[in-house]
């Protein structure tokens, strides 16, 4: 900041710094003082509809407005003088005069702002005596509930949805005492974030309808964790009542999450207590299912698993492990297996394409932190439904799109993203390796670069279209320029090409690569070495074991699974289950209970989820963050970590002695110390795949994994999917 830029001013006779194009409420929030308000949010544009942030100014006639005042060099303001007092208990009194008495039903009770805001302004008597005004209540969906009459005008929500979610569905009508907000049209408020309105409201107006009338904010406690369905691993606050999660809300993070949420990360928890939770062990004896303790059930897999390895060899032992699990589950689980002989360790279940594996990076990654994600020039955006895999970095390149950043796409189909677009390569008649192609053939044109061999073959049949050439114009022109592979991209038949051809098209225009990683901890599972050709922090194996497609293609005779269900997280799906059928000996760490499970496995073990654990994840961005468990175990069921330490000490495998998950993350720590995240996406020139099927590889947003599934609330919207045999919620909770 120059000098020119810096000012002072005098709050309440005490000098503060701020700077030119502040405003005052700015500056005073930084300096610690507080100004009442309702409508005004750091976040949000300035609307001053409130006029609750009223404060005195030297040598201006009137009270005004700290949210829409800007500072002057020299200015003199009173913030808690008669003046400003009397200005802002006016201002509450004219609040209250419609607003309804009703705090003692509100679930915004004991958190509502201006609950708390007439306590210190209000008036003990209103002076009016007129009838209260009464406003339908609007239906947004099954997400967010309505006591309209209690709306104050303070136009949050309306801002959220046009400047941050990028909608147009809530807004204000009629004028004065007959203002309302709605949706004129009656229809739900359909986006991945809606749910932050309910934050922003100051009154009761929006709630969280799956909470509502279920507890009182002071009869919870709060317990910060981690997001864990998807890369961004967005802060939070779960409040439990008597062990059981009852809502979630944002913990602001500016670095991750900013003060957002998706709804996703905000609904899920509801799954923890589907009616399929698996309540305890449970062992298959002559065909015939029973429950059991823990002690028959571990002590059951031990010997089902040394048995297999003793008559088979271990290399006929396999194991697939969720990308959501936590850093120490694959940690352990990756030591468990290689204890006992085995190499056939995966995580990157949706993955189909392995050529080049050696090429992965350590920890897959963006290569920049969420913020800079925001402030790129330019972004290709390759292979994703942005908004649906990961909705914060979706609002985060939205914020970069709408600052000016040009923004561009290839995918295998048309998908809304609620921003400048400033192209579109839409490859459904096509592949996205060929358009790909066609952008590094222009690149090379334009920088005279010339291919390698590897490419050669590749580019031959490219075609250069003007769209292409537009794309790298912008892609050399940009000082900060990002090619970014989603989800999609990693699911593709041919992903070792579009790596290849990404970082062929990023070296030549002076961009970065970057990518989504799928499920809340594929980086952490990389380090921890949950991979066939990798150990623990990234250091490469002695033999290659098989690879997920390799595992789900013919299972051998020995499987361990854990946190998924094959059926439904896993690429080949209806492969997998046939061959699973087949093997002789199949242990399933799972939260749930489904009847497929119950088709081949041999051992169910009933796991905690993220609710119900503690351990970390490292995020796209590469930052570990530690959590601890928030919920009451459902059942018998107990931490993965837990389940794994015992294994491997039944098994006689060396190295676990640990007696909490802080034990297990150190360990981790120590072996990982001297590994980098790297987000080297380079790639290998992969056999040409013969008729490349694009289909199946978006997953849609409320079905990535067994809770958010169980969500019933998540599943009642717009994107909700009817999955087979998940029944809601159980009453209990």
């Amino acid at each position: 900041m120059s000098n020119d830029d810096q000012l002072e001013i005098e709050v309440n006779g005490v000098t503060l710094p701020a700077r030119k194009g502040q405003m005052l409420i700015e500056a005073t929030d930084a300096a610690g003082i507080y100004i009442p308000r309702f409508c005004y949010h750091e976040k949000l544009s300035i609307a001053a509809n409130c006029r609750m942030c009223l404060v005195e100014v030297e040598k201006a006639p009137k009270p005004l407005p700290a949210c829409a005042t800007p500072v002057m060099d020299g200015m003199k303001v009173f913030t808690a003088s008669p003046r400003a007092i009397s200005a802002q208990k006016a201002t509450m009194e004219f609040l209250l005069i419609n607003h309804p008495l009703d705090c003692p039903i509100c679930d915004q009770g004991g958190e509502c702002e201006l609950q708390d805001l007439a306590m210190g302004y209000g008036r003990g008597v209103s002076r009016y005596s007129e009838r209260k005004r009464v406003v339908r209540d609007k239906n947004l969906g099954p997400l967010i509930s309505t006591d309209m009459t209690r709306c104050i005008h303070c136009t949050r929500c309306v801002r959220f949805g046009q400047e941050i979610a990028g909608i147009q569905e809530l807004g204000t009508t009629g004028r004065g005492e007959h203002t309302q907000i709605g949706t004129y049209v009656e229809k739900s408020v359909d986006h991945e974030m809606s749910g932050n309105i309910i934050d922003l409201c100051p009154v009761g107006a929006l709630n969280n309808k799956p909470y509502r009338f279920s507890a009182r904010a002071w009869e919870m406690t709060q317990h910060a964790s981690v997001a864990a369905h998807d890369c961004v691993g967005s802060n939070l606050f779960a409040h439990v009542y008597n062990g059981i999660a009852k809502r979630i809300v944002p913990q602001p993070n500016e670095a991750i999450n900013e003060t957002w949420l998706s709804d996703r990360d905000r609904f899920s928890f509801e799954g923890i207590y589907a009616a399929d939770r698996l309540q305890s062990p449970r062992i298959r004896i002559d065909g015939e299912w029973r429950d059991c303790g823990w002690d028959e059930a571990l002590s059951a897999v031990a010997e089902g698993l040394k048995s297999i390895a003793a008559d088979h060899g271990p290399e006929q032992i396999s194991g697939l492990i969720s990308p959501s699990a936590t850093s120490e589950e694959h940690f352990l689980f990756a030591r468990l297996l290689r204890g006992l002989g085995s190499v056939n360790i995966d995580h990157r279940i949706r993955r189909v394409d392995f050529h080049g594996q050696e090429a992965d990076p350590v920890a897959p990654g963006l290569g920049m932190t969420l913020a800079d994600l925001e402030a790129q020039q330019a972004l290709l955006v390759v292979g994703s439904d942005l908004r649906q895999e990961a909705p914060i970095a979706a609002h985060r390149v939205r914020k970069a799109a709408v600052a000016g950043a040009d923004v561009f796409f290839v995918n295998p189909g048309n998908y809304e993203y609620l921003f400048p677009v400033a192209g579109y390569l839409d490859t459904t008649s096509s592949s996205i390796i060929d358009e790909l192609a066609g952008l590094v053939r222009a690149a090379f044109a334009r920088t005279e670069t010339q291919p390698d061999a590897n490419l050669e073959e590749v580019l031959a049949a490219a075609e250069v279209r003007p769209e292409h050439e537009a794309v790298v114009a912008k892609l050399i022109a940009a000082e900060r320029a990002t090619v970014l592979l989603g989800l999609i991209a990693g699911r593709h038949p041919g992903y070792s090409r579009i790596r290849m051809l990404a970082a062929a098209l990023a070296a030549a225009t002076g961009a970065q690569v970057g990518s989504l990683p799928e499920g809340a901890n594929s980086g952490g599972a990389a380090l921890a070495g949950t991979l066939p050709h990798r150990i623990c922090g990234g250091t490469a194996a002695e033999t290659t074991g098989l690879n997920a497609a390799e595992i789900i293609a013919a299972p051998t005779r020995g499987m361990v699974l854990m946190g998924i269900e094959p059926e439904l997280d896993c690429a080949n799906a209806e492969g997998l289950l046939e061959r699973l059928a087949d093997t002789l000996f199949c242990v399933v760490v799972t939260p749930f209970a489904t009847p497929a499970m119950e088709t081949y496995a041999s051992v169910l073990l009933p796991v905690g989820t993220f609710a119900e654990t503690a351990g970390s994840y490292l995020n796209a961005a590469g930052e570990q963050q530690e959590f601890t468990g928030f919920a009451t175990p459902v059942g018998a069921a107990r931490p993965g970590w837990k389940i794994l330490r015992v294994l491997g000490n039944l098994c006689a495998v060396d190295g676990f002695d640990y007696v909490s998950a802080a034990e297990v993350t150190q360990a981790l720590a120590a072996v990982c110390e001297d590994s980098k995240p790297s987000i080297e996406n380079t790639g290998q020139l992969a056999p040409a795949v013969a008729g490349l099927d694009e289909g199946g590889l978006r997953v849609p947003i409320y079905a990535v994994d067994a809770v958010v599934r169980r969500a019933r609330s998540l599943q009642l919207t717009k994107w909700g999917e009817s999955v087979p045999d998940i029944s809601k919620p159980a009453d209990a909770a």
